[in-house]
């Protein structure tokens, strides 16, 4: 597994190494050992989530205050997506600064994200399923999200805003 650090201190694009062959291939997607030597630090996810969406559904931005704060490790396991994080740790050098990238089940990039991000994701192909690994439980009080069109953050999502499918939660972000 190679392991790049972003312009965002401690989050991570991950790239797997691939074995192909004229029956298909076969990658590891995660190894603990591996994946904590690649980030430098000790992570243990407790749950995995997976969403399928279809062309258009923008789900985020959204984050885990306090201590129930959240790191996540996202892959996509069919189609293509924008995914982005937004550094929301006030004490950081890149605070208020986003990351994007496409993560697709042909690239098999993943992106490991850090506890004090927000994240989102939005769909490119006709359908997409995405997985992530989270390091702590899910607890609803301390949810929080922000905007996809917060005007400050000026997130390019690849497609024009009418084109999104987004919750009426994440409406009112």
């Amino acid at each position: 597994m190679k392991a790049i650090e972003t312009k965002l201190k401690g989050c991570f694009i991950l790239e797997p190494q691939i074995f192909e062959d004229n029956r298909g291939y076969f990658f590891e997607s995660y190894n603990h050992r591996d994946f904590c030597k690649a980030i430098g630090q000790e992570i243990s996810f407790v749950q995995d989530n997976i969403s399928l969406s279809k062309k258009g559904v923008l789900r985020g931005l959204h984050f885990q205050k306090g201590e129930h704060a959240q790191a996540k490790l996202v892959s996509v396991l069919q189609g293509k997506i924008q995914d982005v994080v937004v550094d929301l740790r006030q004490d950081s050098p890149t605070f208020g600064q986003h990351l994007s990238i496409q993560l697709s089940d042909e690239n098999k990039k993943q992106v490991f994200i850090p506890r004090g991000f927000a994240h989102g994701f939005l769909t490119l192909s006709e359908s997409a399923k995405v997985i992530y690994k989270c390091d702590n439980y899910y607890k609803r009080e301390s949810e929080g999200g922000i905007k996809h069109d917060n005007e400050h953050l000026m997130i390019d999502w690849q497609i024009d805003s009418n084109d999104m499918l987004l919750s009426e939660r994440d409406k009112r972000w």
